[in-house]
């Protein structure tokens, strides 16, 4: 079966990083702490095939490993713990989820692949193993289904499903995994109804 891989990732912050672009001297490198992925058939009843999700070892420019704040925590859950317990290294994780996608294109609600690999590879000095061909932009998907530009421009991941009236298990805001499966919902919600046409997908 013909997938999309639909992604998200949660990236350190502070309380006010993203209204000063991360610039601030105490701010940290918007490197990932989390990865969450959906791979969404594109063909027949367009099912959720799997999910993948993935805590990662968050490490500064010198290879140490980053504190999580309070804020960034109450923000998305991810705590220590989970860092402690099932993080893994920046490499591994993308080794991961490139495994879990199958070739398949991964698109994101924005762009964000510059934080998942093109931000946090640069920190840790190593190269992109994930081509940039291989991303790109859902909000593309969504004005191809006649979603009103101003509607996408004030609608996060994380409400998508809940502003099409999508009926779906309960979801967190801000966890990689569920705000992928916000959008993946909304996805497969709008080719069911012939909103939104398969071959939309196809960047080649």
């Amino acid at each position: 079966m013909k997938t999309a891989i639909v992604f998200d990732c949660e990236f350190l912050c502070l309380e006010g990083s993203q209204r000063r672009f991360w610039c601030a001297a105490h701010d940290p490198d918007p490197v990932i702490a989390q990865i969450g992925a959906v791979k969404l058939g594109l063909e027949a009843d367009f099912p959720i095939v799997d999910t993948f999700k993935a805590y990662v070892q968050p490490t500064d420019r010198y290879g140490n490993r980053y504190a999580l704040d309070p804020f960034f925590t109450k923000l998305t859950g991810i705590t220590e713990e989970n860092i402690e317990a099932e993080g893994v290294a920046l490499p591994d994780a993308l080794t991961q989820v490139d495994s879990f996608s199958g070739g398949a294109q991964f698109w994101s609600w924005g762009k964000d692949e510059l934080n998942m690999v093109a931000i946090s590879c640069y920190v840790a000095g190593i190269q992109t193993p994930i081509a940039a061909h291989r991303f790109d932009n859902a909000v593309k998907l969504l004005l191809a289904a006649g979603m009103p530009v101003e509607d996408l421009a004030k609608t996060p991941s994380n409400k998508l499903a809940d502003y099409y009236n999508v009926q779906h298990p309960p979801l967190q805001g801000h966890d990689a995994l569920d705000d992928a499966l916000s959008v993946s919902y909304t996805l497969q919600h709008l080719m069911k109804v012939g909103q939104l046409r398969p071959e939309v997908f196809d960047v080649t």
